[in-house]
C-alpha cells in the first residue's frame, strides 16, 4: 500500500459523512490483518524452502521448521 491508514484517514476526514467513518475503520482493520496473514504465510513457505545448515543459522531444528509450517496460514501468534 503506497499510503498509510493514518494518512487516509486525514485525507478524507472532509469527504466521508460521519456514519461511514467508522466502517472504514473496519475495513482498514480488516485489510491489515489480511495482510498479516499473508505475510506470515510467505515466511512459512520461506521457511520450509529452507536447508538444515540455513535452518541452523537461524536457531531452528528440522522439526521446529516443520511444525511451524504446519501451523494454519492465518494463525495470529
Amino acid at each position: 500500500m503506497s499510503l498509510e491508514a493514518s494518512e487516509i484517514n486525514e485525507a478524507s476526514r472532509d469527504i466521508v459523512p460521519p456514519k461511514l467513518r467508522k466502517l472504514r475503520g473496519v475495513a482498514l482493520r480488516l485489510v491489515a490483518t489480511i495482510e498479516h496473514w499473508l505475510e506470515k504465510r510467505r515466511s512459512r513457505r520461506t521457511l520450509s524452502e529452507l536447508n538444515d545448515d540455513q535452518l541452523r543459522d537461524v536457531g531452528l531444528t528440522r522439526a521446529e521448521a516443520k511444525a511451524e509450517v504446519s501451523r494454519s496460514w492465518f494463525w495470529i501468534e
